[in-house]
Parts: structure tokens; C-alpha cells; sequence
């Protein structure tokens, strides 16, 4: 027998419970719709090395599809450039795009548990968000994400990580992301600057 009961991420329920009502009252809005919501969270990885060993790029898809819980897709270099010894739609790296649960489950993880892992940890910077509601950090090692067993890692990498708001600027984004639990380093500010 089916049950009705649909299941929603902790971090989802606090957005539509204590985040979207803290919005509205901040900025005025009229209506929930208004409000800046998390459209996508996007990960990228580029892979040095991978032009002599494919083997590189199969390791990265991996690790990242351990990560994220969702399948990782090589990316193709666009050009040739020879100082590189570089073909076109050859693999230089891969990426992954989360969406509605699964953005909501590792931001959930990442924020809780990925990020105090980080080496002298003092919190994010607030100065990168873009202009138009997105912020973009960087991670240097991948081992802070508790899915990587590090005794089998062939190397140490990084990569990048974009959230993806339908905020209109970054005074709005950084208050949802804040809202949302993100440790920025100086959390009593009340905005950012553009």
C-alpha cells in the first residue's frame, strides 16, 4: 500500500518555514513568489594532467558522482592549442548541475558537515558573488568531503562551486545564503556591498 507522504530535505523545509518568511519582512516582498529562491548549485572540476592521462578523468567523474550523488559528465576542450599538446573534444575536466532535492541534500551536507573539515577554517568570503545573485567559491581539497575514502585517492584537487539564485543582487543573495546556514566570515554583517 503507497503512503502520501512526500519527502522533503531539511534544508528545503527551512527555506519555505524560516528563510522565505525572514525575506519578506527584510526586503518588503508582498508575495512568497518574490522572494530569492536556490535555483541550482553547479560543480566543476578541471583535471591538469589529463591531456597525457585519460585515466585522470575517469578518477574525477568518480569521485565527483560519489560526492554529489548524481552522475558527473567529462568536459571537452573547445579548441586546439598546441603549447598544451590540447585537441579539440578532448576530456580537460568534468562537471555536475544539482537541482531541487539533490541541491537541497548536499547543501545540506556541504555546509554541515564538508565545510568545518576545511584546514583553519574561519568561515567564506562574502566578496564573490557576481552581481546577479550567484556566488562562486573554491575548494582546494577534495578530501574535506566525508564520501572520499583518502587512503584510495591518486591525487589531491579542487574545484568550483556556484549557487545559483534568482536574487537580483548580491545584498539579496548573501541574506539567503546566510539565512540558509552558509558561514560567511563576517556573519553580523546585514549586507554586502557591490
Amino acid at each position: 500500500m503507497a503512503t502520501n507522504t512526500t519527502y522533503a530535505p531539511r534544508l528545503q523545509k527551512k527555506y519555505r518555514d524560516e528563510v522565505a518568511p525572514a525575506l519578506m519582512k527584510k526586503f518588503g516582498y508582498k508575495s512568497v513568489m518574490q522572494c530569492p529562491r536556490l535555483v541550482k548549485v553547479c560543480l566543476n572540476q578541471g583535471v591538469k594532467g589529463s591531456t597525457s592521462d585519460k585515466k585522470m578523468i575517469d578518477d574525477a567523474v568518480n569521485e565527483m558522482t560519489i560526492i554529489t550523488g548524481q552522475k558527473a559528465v567529462p568536459t571537452m576542450s573547445k579548441k586546439d592549442i598546441s603549447n598544451f599538446k590540447l585537441r579539440k573534444n578532448m576530456p580537460i575536466g568534468c562537471r555536475v548541475t544539482l537541482r531541487h532535492i539533490k541541491m537541497f541534500e548536499f547543501m545540506d551536507r556541504f555546509i554541515s558537515i564538508s565545510l568545518p573539515r576545511v584546514r583553519d577554517f574561519k568561515g567564506i568570503s562574502e566578496k564573490s558573488f557576481d552581481g546577479r545573485g550567484n556566488y562562486t567559491m573554491g575548494i582546494t581539497e577534495q578530501i574535506i568531503y566525508p564520501e572520499i575514502n583518502i587512503d584510495k585517492l591518486p591525487r589531491i584537487s579542487g574545484m568550483d562551486i556556484t549557487f545559483v539564485t534568482t536574487a537580483k543582487t548580491n545584498e539579496e543573495a548573501y541574506e539567503l545564503l546566510r539565512l540558509m546556514g552558509m558561514p560567511f566570515t563576517n556573519m553580523e554583517k546585514t549586507g554586502t556591498k557591490n
